[in-house]
């Protein structure tokens, strides 16, 4: 069924803006594909980070202002959420430039997170450049994983050309089972503390 499908084509293509919508929506996942395609040379490392970094930033600064104009009628409704409300309510409480760089790096915090500090009437300003500071973090690390996975899988398998979708689809399946195993574990907690 696949054997049909130009794979090159479609990354070289479509890549970036698949690693864009990929990072505006979720991230890690097509971040790290993102920089396997570049260890194979299908796509560029920078434009992967900075396509990554700009669709970070424009996430986080959308979310940002949803929290500031909406957030004391919005975040109440988001009960399955309420134990990430209060852990980053306390931590931009505490440590507000911390908690806004690094927020998108915290499980469970990367949506609630920058409506919650919208909320809590942060400078716009402030946010902005400390969000795009993480956001150029978050793509150089996540990106950067992906291109030295490529490099470990190559030393291993040699040519990657054959492997390109199983290890496409495998990345996915292991982002989801890890997402998966933190959601319940985090459900199990819940459960125990109530």
């Amino acid at each position: 069924m696949f054997e049909h499908i130009d794979f090159n084509y479609l990354l070289a293509t479509y890549g970036y803006l698949a690693v864009f919508i990929g990072c505006l929506l979720e991230g890690e996942t097509i971040l790290i594909l993102g920089g396997m395609a570049a260890h194979q040379h299908v796509l560029k490392l920078l434009p992967v980070i900075g396509y990554a970094s700009l669709a970070g930033m424009l996430g986080d600064q959308l979310l940002f202002w949803a929290g500031r104009y909406f957030g004391a009628r919005l975040l109440p409704r988001l009960h399955k959420q309420q134990a990430a409300i209060d852990r980053v309510t306390q931590l931009i409480n505490q440590y507000p430039t911390v908690s806004i760089f690094s927020v998108r790096f915290l499980y469970g915090m990367r949506l609630v997170g920058p409506m919650v500090i919208g909320a809590c009437k942060v400078s716009p300003l402030k946010f902005t450049c400390i969000n795009a500071l993480g956001a150029a973090a978050w793509a150089t690390l996540f990106a950067s994983a992906g291109y030295w996975a490529g490099e470990f899988l190559e030393g291993v398998l040699g040519d990657l050309k054959p492997y390109r979708l199983p290890i496409a689809l495998g990345v996915i399946v292991l982002m989801a089972v890890v997402a998966m195993a933190r959601y319940y574990r985090a459900k199990n907690r819940t459960v125990k503390s109530l």
